[in-house]
This record gives C-alpha cells, sequence and structure tokens, in this order.
C-alpha cells in the first residue's frame, strides 16, 4: 500500500522531471540509477531511500529545500483533497 508520503514524493519527482522535459531513461543516466527503479519510485512502488533521492534531486538540478516545499505543498493538497469522514 502506497502511504501518503510515498505518494507525494513519487508525484513530486514525476512533476519536476516532466518540468524539465526529462525522460525516465536520462534522469536515470544522469543521477547513476536504474530506468525500472526511478518508474518504480514514481509509481510509489519502491521505497526510495534518502541517498538516491539526494541523487535524484541533485539531477533535477533543484535546491533540495525547493523539492521539499513542493512535496509540503503536495502533501497538502492531498490532505484537501480527502473526503472529511
Amino acid at each position: 500500500m502506497k502511504t501518503p508520503l510515498v505518494k507525494s514524493v513519487a508525484a513530486t519527482i514525476r512533476q519536476f522531471r516532466k518540468a524539465k522535459n526529462m525522460s525516465q531513461d536520462e534522469l536515470a543516466h544522469i543521477s547513476g540509477l536504474d530506468r525500472t527503479y526511478i518508474s518504480g519510485v514514481e509509481r510509489g512502488v519502491r521505497n526510495i531511500t534518502l541517498e538516491s533521492l539526494e541523487q535524484i534531486i541533485k539531477s533535477l538540478d533543484i535546491p533540495n529545500s525547493v523539492f521539499f516545499k513542493s512535496l509540503i505543498e503536495e502533501d497538502c493538497s492531498d490532505l484537501h483533497n480527502k473526503p472529511e469522514r
């Protein structure tokens, strides 16, 4: 099961990759990670390590603070879109 944090990290990585017009293959090559790993992370089926996350953020050429700010915004938007019980 995908946790909200895993989903938010996945969506944020995908968002920045697409904004850079970068394929998963290109991101994998630049980051030194396997394309299937990148795909799994973006689908939320792989548990990403902090080291791999750092490699991806660096490869996307964005500051950590920008990534995490966007992650927080993504996470908050998920909270607002949940139906109330």
